[in-house]
């Protein structure tokens, strides 16, 4: 299934995060974010002005109240850094793609 349809599920804990083999197909359907040591994922996005990252941000907020499930971001003139990872496993989830997928779509 297309990861941006899917929802984010809230992660009790308890399990383990995802290991290379089980994260690589799903890093496949998310265009040019990074694995970052097995750990997290980010991308930087490009804007040409502060206003549009701005009001990307905004959007990229409202959209993870929604989903439960929320970015470290950076925020300067023209440019914006996200990254997921979900803390109660202490690494990856599929809940991390997933919303990396629907943060895209807000382009």
């Amino acid at each position: 299934m297309n990861l941006s349809k899917k929802d984010c599920v809230p992660c009790k804990g308890g399990i383990p995060p995802l290991t290379r083999k089980q994260y690589k197909p799903l890093l496949k359907q998310v265009k040019k974010w990074t694995v970052v040591r097995e750990h997290h994922i980010e991308k930087e996005y490009k804007f040409d002005d502060f206003a549009k990252a701005l009001l990307f941000v905004n959007k990229t907020g409202k959209l993870a109240e929604q989903q439960g499930h929320h970015p470290d971001i950076v925020l300067k003139w023209g440019y914006v850094k996200l990254t997921l990872w979900t803390h109660k496993v202490d690494g990856l989830t599929e809940r991390d793609f997933i919303l990396a997928a629907k943060i895209d779509k807000l382009l």
